[in-house]
């Protein structure tokens, strides 16, 4: 048996994915409903990466391709392809744009500020729309690709191996897995895995009810969804403070609220409901998915890795992470979580742009001058 540890969006479609390969799964949450964390706060905007190229507006890119017709064919009530334009922050901005044109992902529209209008914004110079783009309910999701796998409530403590199993420690239970795969975002407490860089970046949102109709959804440096049934979402993830909500003094929306009003007619909007939470993101912003490099183990058998000497990577044994997906958690979660299935169930090769490996050898080269201080043990 696979036990996926974390029902947020990455553990949801990890467990999808190794069900549909044939595979007897367990997700287990704290939760006993998917999507309680980060996730279920998300606005799920499912939109490409606009930039100057590169490895992670490639891989990001190639994510939306994948996740666009999956959540078509497998959540199509939950997921609002309504196509999404994405606005310049600011004057700066808007003159990157043009170096951006060349990298675009394809099919998209260049609008101008007329046809920005006739969406219903107002001094906004124009931007890119993907018509293809969208947004999704985000629980709703969560709680459809949960639907068919076998689901446990439990508050995980600790993690032990023992002999060929991995043994999942709560309060008044265990659970054996053969095989374990850790989705559990920003708090990955259960195992030294510092190498990661796995940081939370927080992020709000707002439902609100509007008697405007909204025909698609925008992103600038906040994201507005298209209007259904009278209602609009409006968030954006941004914070990193470890401390957020001293950040937000308790009106985590007023920031998002005064930037809407300031490209369009929001007198009328009425918050429904308040989602904060927090997502995760590595240290260089790409995901990270595969085998756990066993720390410990590593600096006791070679201490000399801190001085620089390389030595074979030792992993946990069925030990998988599927984590720092940080804001595009619904754009990124099913192609990772389809590649990871494919490398537990086929030995499929990992892409070497997420797998966990690349961030080792840095991070311990960082703690090289300062294992003698206790930091490295």
């Amino acid at each position: 048996m696979i036990v996926v540890l974390g029902a947020g969006i990455a553990g949801v479609a990890a467990a999808h994915f190794l069900k549909e390969a044939g595979e007897e799964v367990l997700l287990v949450d704290r939760s006993d409903v998917p999507a309680s964390g980060g996730s279920g706060a998300a606005g799920a905007f499912v939109s490409p990466k606009i930039g100057k190229g590169g490895p992670l507006q490639e891989l990001t890119n190639d994510a939306f391709a994948f996740a666009k017709d999956f959540y078509r064919k497998l959540t199509p009530h939950a997921f609002h392809a309504d196509g999404v334009l994405r606005i310049p922050k600011n004057p700066e901005d808007e003159v990157k744009f043009e170096s951006y044109e060349t990298f675009n992902y394809r099919p998209y529209e260049r609008w101008d500020a007329v046809k920005a209008r006739e969406a219903g914004l107002r001094d906004v110079p124009g931007g890119f729309f993907f018509p293809e783009a969208g947004d999704g309910d985000a629980r709703e999701i969560c709680r459809t690709l949960a639907a068919g796998v076998p689901r446990r409530q439990m508050n995980v403590e600790r993690l032990e191996r023992k002999e060929d199993r991995w043994l999942l420690h709560g309060p008044q239970e265990r659970i054996e897995a053969e095989r374990l795969v850790l989705a559990t975002g920003y708090e990955s407490g259960l195992l030294d895995l510092r190498y990661l860089g796995i940081k939370g970046l927080w992020g709000s949102r707002g439902d609100y009810a509007t008697s405007r109709h909204f025909p698609i959804s925008m992103h600038k440096d906040f994201s507005l969804s298209s209007s259904r049934e009278g209602r609009v979402k409006l968030g954006a993830t941004h914070v990193k403070s470890p401390e957020p909500c001293r950040v937000c003094d308790g009106r985590p929306l007023a920031s998002l609220e005064a930037k809407a009003a300031e490209i369009t007619d929001t007198s009328d909007f009425r918050l429904l409901e308040t989602f904060c939470g927090m997502r995760s993101t590595s240290r260089d912003h790409f995901p990270v998915v595969g085998p756990v490099i066993d720390v410990p183990r590593m600096l006791e058998e070679s201490p000399a890795i801190v001085r620089g000497a390389k030595t074979p990577l030792i992993h946990f044994e069925g030990l998988y992470l599927l984590n720092g997906l940080g804001g595009r958690g619904f754009v990124f979660a099913p192609l990772m979580a389809r590649m990871l299935a494919e490398h537990i169930t086929r030995g499929a090769a990992l892409d070497p742009r997420i797998h966990p490996d690349r961030l080792f050898w840095k991070w311990v080269r960082r703690v090289g001058p300062q294992r003698d201080n206790g930091v490295g043990r």
